[in-house]
């Protein structure tokens, strides 16, 4: 059976990697990276870190996660990167995703914070998700 956590992170990538209005803001195929390319174009976005903790219960599996998104951008102010964040949380939030080897319970936006850079040019967004899974 395939980890949950990694399930999550692939239906996740995919859905936001297929959406038209995403794909408007980060190019086609959408910038959506788990390690960011070296010299990588703005804006993009990354799929950050993340927690799963148990949420099972004496006679059932299941997983909770906690899951950043966080948008890029270096066009002049937060508007770029607040426009992704939104993107990003309208086609996540209360999604019905399909994962490998797992059923998605719930998946519901929690918070974002918006960032300039110490460079000054770099502005971002990271989206804070909560997911529940169990096994499929």
């Amino acid at each position: 059976m395939t980890n949950a956590s990694f399930a999550l992170q692939g239906a996740v990538f995919a859905a936001l990697s297929g959406d038209g209005t995403i794909q408007s803001l980060l190019g086609t195929p959408p910038r959506i990276y788990d390690a960011v390319p070296r010299g990588a174009s703005f804006p993009y976005a990354v799929l950050g870190d993340g927690k799963e903790t148990n949420a099972g219960t004496a006679t059932e599996e299941g997983s909770e996660h906690v899951f950043a998104v966080t948008a890029w951008s270096r066009n002049g102010g937060h508007a770029e990167s607040k426009s992704i964040a939104d993107a990003i949380r309208f086609r996540l939030n209360n999604a019905t995703l399909s994962l490998n080897g797992h059923a998605l319970v719930d998946l519901r936006f929690l918070n974002c914070d918006y960032a300039r850079e110490t460079d000054g040019e770099t502005y971002s967004a990271t989206l804070r998700f909560r997911a529940v899974t169990e096994p499929a």
